[in-house]
């Protein structure tokens, strides 16, 4: 007899790989028993619709990117080296993702139209938190007497998932990492100005 979780934790991962490398819509729930060895009633059994596997793989991809990002946000002592951490996270996306297929969110986004609104919650909540993240970096970095003081931090958080969203996209058409270096050298030198 099999265990619930566990099948659901295998669902949640093969199916991750295949929504984040071949893309929502293209992956079919035939794509997804191929790949996990599970009957479509298997499936059904732990997830009502392909809609909520999607919401529920792109929850679990997003877990495990944050989790990554934590990790490497928390070994900085400084607010700056901190947010220089989540740069850095961000470039090795172009040459090393930390997950297959490059960013749960950036991947999701470009899918999240008006056909899928459930996804586009899902995404929206996705981004909300990468936002309140670096919010919260900036404001402990205030806090601490390393960030100016006064700032409008929801405005550096915006720049900087946007840059580096952005320059994740043209990294991938690209096939190199020109542009999120570019990126990162103009992101660093408006982190400079208001660091303390």
């Amino acid at each position: 007899m099999r265990n619930p979780e566990q099948t659901r934790k295998a669902i949640l991962l093969k199916s991750g790989n295949l929504f984040n490398t071949q893309g929502y819509k293209a992956t079919s729930i035939s794509d997804i028993t191929l790949a996990t060895g599970f009957t479509k009633g298997a499936i059904y059994r732990h997830f009502t619709n392909k809609d909520a596997l999607e919401m529920e793989t792109l929850m679990h991809l997003s877990s495990l990117m944050f989790a990554k990002l934590r990790e490497v946000i928390v070994a900085q002592a400084t607010a700056g080296n901190k947010i220089r951490a989540v740069f850095a996270f961000f470039e090795s996306y172009i040459t090393n993702p930390p997950l297959k297929g490059g960013c749960p969110l950036m991947n999701a986004a470009i899918e999240a139209d008006d056909a899928n609104p459930a996804l586009r919650k899902t995404a929206q909540k996705v981004l909300h938190v990468l936002r309140e993240s670096i919010i919260t970096v900036l404001t402990n970095g205030i806090k601490h007497k390393q960030i100016e003081p006064g700032i409008d931090k929801a405005f550096y958080a915006t720049l900087i998932i946007a840059s580096l969203e952005g320059a994740i996209m043209m990294g991938k058409l690209g096939g190199n990492d020109h542009d999120i270096k570019r990126v990162i050298k103009h992101l660093n030198k408006q982190l400079q100005e208001i660091e303390r």
